[in-house]
């Protein structure tokens, strides 16, 4: 069965791209342009790893990764943070979070599958 991403970024190119590299792997992807998309999306759908962004609109990355944290149902759902957000502070605090993995845009679309195939695995 194919394993299935959520891609949350405000970005379309972002999320185009991350689409078009996880799918040409096989992977079915969804895509949210925020947060609470994203939530709304985790109600009615199972998924096996989201890649999310920081700086989005209504609901950031880190208020929503808080909240996914919190619900016993996806507090272990594979979580990679894709931002520009390249400072350290940012990193550590999405890690402390319990994102599973942290990539700086721009980014290489291989860095980004071996990075799911890894969690995945």
């Amino acid at each position: 069965m194919k394993k299935k991403i959520l891609a949350v970024d405000d970005s379309v190119s972002v999320r185009k791209l991350v689409q078009f590299t996880l799918k040409s792997k096989g992977f079915q992807v969804s895509a949210a342009e925020d947060g609470q998309e994203a939530l709304d999306l985790l109600q009615e759908n199972e998924y096996d790893a989201i890649i999310l962004d920081i700086n989005m609109p209504r609901l950031d990355g880190l208020e929503f990764l808080k909240k996914i944290r919190s619900d016993s149902v996806f507090a272990s759902l594979p979580v990679i943070m894709l931002t520009t957000e390249g400072q350290e502070e940012d990193k550590n605090k999405s890690l402390k979070l319990g994102a599973s993995a942290y990539i700086v845009k721009p980014f290489k679309p291989t860095e980004l599958l071996r990075l799911v195939e890894d969690i995945l695995s």
